[in-house]
């Protein structure tokens, strides 16, 4: 759930939605009169990357999909896996 905010309830707490984004990783809206903008911690915005990254190589998203519904038994134990 986001947090949304005028512009100058922005400038007034800047500091402390700052620290609010990143400790608890909640979107902030800030509402002004030409449009929205939001503010997210460094570790959702990378998040967001990796999962556009992930989504944008062709067959990922089935494979993912695959895996998640594979049974833990099914899988090989971390030492198996030849990298």
């Amino acid at each position: 759930m986001s947090t949304a905010i005028t512009i100058t309830a922005l400038r007034k707490d800047l500091s402390f939605l700052i620290d609010s984004a990143i400790r608890y990783n909640e979107p902030i809206t800030v509402v002004t009169q030409s449009g929205n903008a939001v503010i997210i911690s460094e570790e959702e915005y990378k998040s967001l990357t990796e999962t556009l990254h992930l989504l944008s190589i062709s067959g990922m998203k089935e494979k993912l999909l695959k895996g998640k519904a594979t049974s833990v038994e099914d899988c090989l134990a971390e030492g198996a896996v030849k990298w």
